[in-house]
């Protein structure tokens, strides 16, 4: 398979070609705090059969090499193999997964993400990508040492990700893909990415479709607040000194996250995307919904018990007390929302009168932690005139009598249909599967059209204002208005703050 930059050998999975580790852009050691470039143009034939290094962080998947040589991408394609190559005349959608793991850790290599189902279901090209994360790719030092080669260092992560997408648009038509047809999706940090490249003129016209699975990005980091989180990481190095920050082995470099952070007053210090006016201009949606990608069709979803999937399923919180419940919320909200708890519970008491101390508390901790942050994203939408189709999984994972509920990274394998996954906690039973069908169905329309209505659902609608229209992933699949309105009005009293901003 030849590609622009040499050709490439793949492997024959079941049913789909498979390509693993695909240069997309060259080794950022040499480039630590600038943007990427592409790779050299190589001779002879590259393998592709194993994923690429991740960016270094404190733990990737099994087995995985950690490096900053990490700029790869991962293909699965059912177009067939012909002796001319891939291309079969066909025009498939591309959709193109972002994973999470905030801004800090994660790779395209989980077994959760692997596209051969997805990509023989909805004979479509899947792709899911590596870039630079932490302090590699979010380290803001503009402010702190007067070099014009840290000037974007505060948004390079983004910045590879708008190559790689370049790198789409160059060369997926040889693997029966339409670059004219790009679908973003990506789940909590990978949903923040992408609602990021959506405010990012680099990346205007590479993409086509955007979905966002639990995950939001209203505001950026300011310059100064960045400023001051990278002064704390590198005072906690201990140098001063920019080329001996550069030189520092990367290992010893990630000792700089465990800083606290300075606007937060507590954790390792935030690296995330920062307002400085060169790749970023301003943020994705406030005032409003970034005019750049109004034209772009949206999908925002979320999970009805995001924060149940945070506690590590240690069981002992399902028998909290209203008292405890008092006392732990505010660490939850974690400074995003800032509102007394007491007067939280009380009005969930009186919404939910059914509800145990555990429920009020996995719930008001999930509209107040990240839920809040969809609904602004939602409504900036509605009020450009350029809605969001919304989802929320309601659907309960069957783990240990379903008492996690649906809980954040549930949606990830009802979308791939990776439902044996290590890890993975929808259980394979015909329910699971009922649901995977509905949701990827929905995706893979989505990714087609630029609507996600198909037979696998009943009528979904955009969401406007005022109803809210929602469709609701469950056995019993619907739309809805307004869902957990009470809640949603009850966190409108006070603003949204997102961590890092």
């Amino acid at each position: 398979m030849a590609t622009t930059h040499g050709k490439v050998r793949g492997a024959v999975g079941d049913g789909v070609q498979v390509f693993k580790g695909l240069r997309y852009g060259a080794d950022t050691g040499p480039l630590r705090f600038m943007p990427p470039r592409p790779p050299k143009p190589w001779t002879g034939v590259a393998d592709a059969l194993a994923y690429g290094a991740a960016c270094p962080q404190g733990k990737g998947e099994a087995g995985e090499a950690l490096s900053e040589d990490c700029l790869f991408l991962n293909v699965w394609t059912p177009a067939p193999l012909t002796r001319k190559g891939l291309a079969d005349g066909k025009k498939r959608p591309v959709m193109f997964y972002i994973h999470g793991g905030a801004y800090n850790t994660g790779s395209g290599a989980s077994p959760w993400y692997d596209g051969t189902k997805l990509a023989k279901r909805g004979d479509v090209v899947v792709v899911t990508v590596n870039h630079r994360l932490n302090a590699f790719g979010y380290l803001y030092l503009s402010r702190l040492f007067d070099d014009p080669s840290v000037a974007d260092s505060g948004n390079v992560g983004q910045l590879d990700l708008v190559l790689a997408l370049q790198w789409v648009r160059d060369n997926i038509a040889a693997f029966g893909g339409d670059p004219g047809n790009v679908m973003l999706f990506g789940q909590s940090g990978g949903g923040a990415k992408i609602a990021t490249l959506m405010a990012m003129p680099a990346a205007k016209g590479l993409f086509h479709r955007a979905a966002t699975m639990s995950g939001q990005q209203v505001t950026a980091a300011g310059p100064f607040n960045a400023t001051k989180r990278a002064k704390g990481f590198i005072d906690k190095l201990g140098i001063k000194d920019l080329a001996a920050l550069r030189a520092l082995p990367a290992d010893q470099f990630l000792a700089g996250l465990k800083a606290v952070d300075p606007i937060a007053g507590s954790g390792g210090v935030y690296m995330g995307p920062v307002l400085d006016e060169r790749t970023l201009t301003r943020h994705p949606f406030f005032p409003d919904a970034t005019p750049l990608s109004l034209s772009v069709p949206m999908m925002c979803g979320n999970t009805h018990d995001e924060t149940r999937g945070f506690v590590g399923f240690d069981k002992s919180l399902m028998a909290m007390t209203w008292e405890q419940v008092v006392a732990k919320l505010p660490a939850q909200f974690n400074a995003r929302i800032d509102i007394d708890p007491a007067t939280v519970v009380a009005a969930y008491r009186e919404i939910y009168p059914n509800y145990t101390p555990s429920d009020v508390y996995f719930a008001a901790s999930t509209a107040g932690r990240s839920w809040k942050a969809a609904i602004i994203q939602a409504e900036e939408r509605a009020k450009a005139g350029a809605p969001a189709w919304v989802y929320q999984l309601d659907w309960r994972s069957p783990k240990d009598g379903g008492i996690w509920g649906a809980p954040h990274t549930l949606d990830i394998p009802l979308v791939f249909g990776n439902l044996d996954a290590p890890g993975v906690i929808t259980g394979a039973g015909p329910e699971a599967s009922a649901m995977h069908e509905r949701v990827a169905d929905a995706f893979i329309a989505f990714a087609r059209t630029g609507n996600p209505n198909c037979a696998a659902i009943p009528k979904w609608e955009p969401y406007t204002l005022p109803r809210r229209q929602t469709l609701v992933f469950d056995n019993a699949t619907r739309q809805e208005d307004d869902p957990r309105g009470a809640e949603r009005r009850l966190f409108n009293k006070v603003p949204v703050t997102q961590f890092g901003t």
